[in-house]
């Protein structure tokens, strides 16, 4: 099959709703592909779904308008920072650090990385009023075009362009920054993933009712409090706030199960054995319960002869039949002198690996301001960092914990990267448990204030000799942070060497050299779309009046390939495979092959044909041209060949025509 495809400006996150609309109710597009809702509620009885009008849910000024900004094509190409990814310790590293407005990463993601992310933690911007957050907008549309692509009238359009272009901060304004984003990131979760947000009282509310409406109100989880602070602000006007929220949601609350938390070492040691159970350790729990059973209202009668019945209101927690069951295998007792009322025996090697995880997180287990602020102390000097209040690793860590049931090997997303504080907690998990844990962090370039922050704002221009930005800090924390780890790596693994070699020991010095290798990470951002690329398809035979491709460099294509890997599925850490062609150089991954670089010749095009029989490893089934750099005669022939030629192997190739 041969097509042409305007991909470059039209890359858009996939709604897998629409079609599984169209797959479904097919009859119920027109030929445009516009779905017919009327047409839609006529196949459907009034008691299969209620089409109601009325219904609860969030609205705000700039809703439409948000939707708009969820499925609108990015404006973006992904570049890869091959400076930074060609040095060996970085050249197969699964860890991202992207570059970028995190709207239009996450709509580059959309792809690759469908459902694949077992679980997201954000730290958005709070909106107090006094965190600097205001919505800015580079979309530019006129009050017409407004109307006309979100279907409003002319006086709401122009309420919702004043608050997106002139750096608005209300609830408005926050939730119509926050709608799109948590829409595609929905699409990034596995079935089993779930999605973690900081926030504090400001948009607690707001947030939760828009979680509902993305995530769906079954979804919700839990909203957890993390106690943050030490001990109170004597200056706070009305009452002290120690404590922020993190709402939890899953993609799908039936099929996700929480991992437990650790027992602590003060619980277990309650457990003893005054009798020598050969079972092991043991407390008594009570035979009791609140919920009166008739049926097990009777009389025990002890070792002593004492009788005893349940406390009243109360029965005891199992029939008589099994009450005798339990006493045969040792399982009740009277206490220590047998005149106690009776109790179950609860055996440590019988209870749960671990307890139930609590909605309450103190800063003892789950850590606290200060201590994240010493973290980022003892990697920079206390005034080089411009963060206030940066997440410890240890809440992190916990999350990460709560949210893996069992595997160690998931991918993690943060696109509020900040202080870096998610990638640092997935290398120090990674070198504490042996997991393979890999991350993507995402982190706009938003500059830092030299008035606010000299400190951290000379540092970055002179000791990174980089432009002053967040994004700078991000990825310095990273690699002092890996630095960190692997020295303490290698302090475990020099003392292992010291021991009595054994199986073991070598086995566990492998693991930790293999765990170093994993604290590396890729970096790429995302770069303006080229001005003046407008081609239309229409207007094929006068493309290059439209775009001058000469004007490409190298560096340019190399983008173009990355946006359009990645767009086709393929993970930004994968690497596609260089295929020489008889002198020309093409790039295959994933069964797709592209042919990117001027100067495709017959003989170039004998050579593929040729290694698509011959080669074992080498199977397109898509064959991806770049349009200006292939004259009409050029793409006619491939097509054609591609089409007619019978290879060996079978294999039905499509030949695409991109722009």
């Amino acid at each position: 099959m041969s097509n042409e495809q305007k991909i470059t400006t039209e890359i858009k996150v996939p709604n897998k709703d629409l079609e599984a609309l169209r797959l479904n109710f097919p009859h119920c597009f027109d030929k445009d592909g516009n779905f017919q809702l009327e047409k839609f509620k006529n196949n459907l009885t009034e008691n299969e779904i209620n089409f109601s009008t009325e219904s609860y849910g969030l609205d705000w000024l700039g809703k439409s308008y948000a939707r708009l900004l969820a499925s609108d094509p990015a404006t973006t190409l992904l570049k890869a920072d091959d400076n930074h990814n060609s040095k060996p310790e970085n050249t197969n590293s699964e860890n991202l650090l992207i570059k970028g407005d995190n709207l239009e990463v996450l709509k580059h993601l959309a792809n690759a990385y469908y459902e694949k992310v077992k679980m997201i933690y954000i730290d958005p911007p709070y909106n107090t009023g006094s965190d600097g957050f205001v919505y800015e907008d580079d979309r530019k549309f006129t009050v017409k075009e407004l109307q006309n692509l979100i279907g409003v009238d002319e006086e709401k359009a122009k309420r919702i362009l004043d608050f997106t272009q002139q750096k608005s901060n209300s609830h408005s304004a926050w939730l119509t920054f926050m709608y799109p984003r948590l829409y595609i990131t929905k699409q990034l979760l596995k079935d089993d993933g779930v999605i973690f947000i900081s926030i504090d009282d400001n948009e607690i509310a707001q947030l939760r009712l828009l979680m509902d409406e993305v995530f769906g109100e079954e979804n919700f989880v839990a909203n957890i409090v993390w106690h943050k602070k030490y001990g109170a602000s004597n200056d706070s006007k009305y009452l002290s706030e120690v404590h922020d929220h993190i709402l939890l949601y899953a993609k799908s609350k039936e099929k996700w199960v929480p991992n437990l938390f650790e027992r602590p070492n003060e619980l277990n040691a309650k457990y003893k054995n005054p009798d020598n159970d050969e079972r092991g350790e043991w407390i008594a729990t009570n035979l009791s319960v609140k919920t009166y059973s008739e049926a097990n209202d009777y009389i025990i009668v002890g070792p002593n002869g004492d009788e005893f019945t349940p406390p009243p209101t109360r029965a005891w927690v199992v029939s008589e039949k099994k009450y005798f069951e339990l006493l045969k295998d040792n399982r009740i007792t009277f206490g220590k002198d047998n005149k106690s009322r009776p109790y179950l025996k609860t055996f440590l090697s019988e209870v749960q690996d671990g307890i139930v995880p609590t909605t309450i997180w103190n800063y003892n287990d789950a850590g606290h301001n200060i201590g994240a602020k010493s973290e980022l102390r003892d990697l920079f000097s206390d005034s080089t960092v411009p963060f206030d209040t940066p997440k410890p690793t240890k809440l992190i860590k916990r999350i990460i914990s709560v949210s893996q049931k069992e595997k160690k090997t998931d991918l993690i997303l943060d696109f509020f990267a900040g202080s870096g504080t998610t990638g640092d907690a997935v290398m120090q998990l990674n070198a504490e448990d042996g997991g393979t844990r890999k991350y993507i962090l995402v982190q706009i370039p938003e500059p830092i204030d030299p008035k606010k922050s000299k400190a951290a704002y000379d540092f970055v221009k002179d000791e990174l000799k980089a432009e002053p930005t967040i994004f700078e800090i991000t990825k310095e924390r990273l690699l002092r942070a890996a630095k960190k780890i692997n020295a303490e790596i290698d302090l475990k693994i020099d003392k292992l060497k010291k021991e009595l070699p054994t199986e073991e020991t070598k086995a566990e010095i492998e693991n930790l050299e293999q765990c170093k290798t994993q604290n590396n990470f890729k970096i790429f951002e995302t770069t303006p779309i080229w001005e003046d690329y407008d081609f239309e398809s229409d207007e094929l035979n006068n493309q290059t009046t439209l775009f001058d491709e000469s004007k490409l460099s190298e560096d340019d294509i190399k983008a173009l390939l990355t946006t359009w890997k990645t767009y086709d599925g393929i993970a930004l850490t994968q690497e596609l495979v260089m295929v020489d062609l008889g002198g020309y150089a093409a790039y295959y991954g994933n069964g797709k092959l592209y042919l990117m670089a001027k100067g495709f010749t017959t003989d170039n095009l004998k050579n593929l044909l040729e290694k698509i029989d011959s080669d074992k490893k080498f199977n397109p089934t898509s064959i991806i041209t770049f349009g200006y750099h292939f004259d009409s005669k050029n793409l006619r022939e491939l097509s054609e060949n591609i089409k007619s030629y019978a290879n060996k192997k079978k294999i039905d190739i499509d030949f695409i025509t991109r722009y």
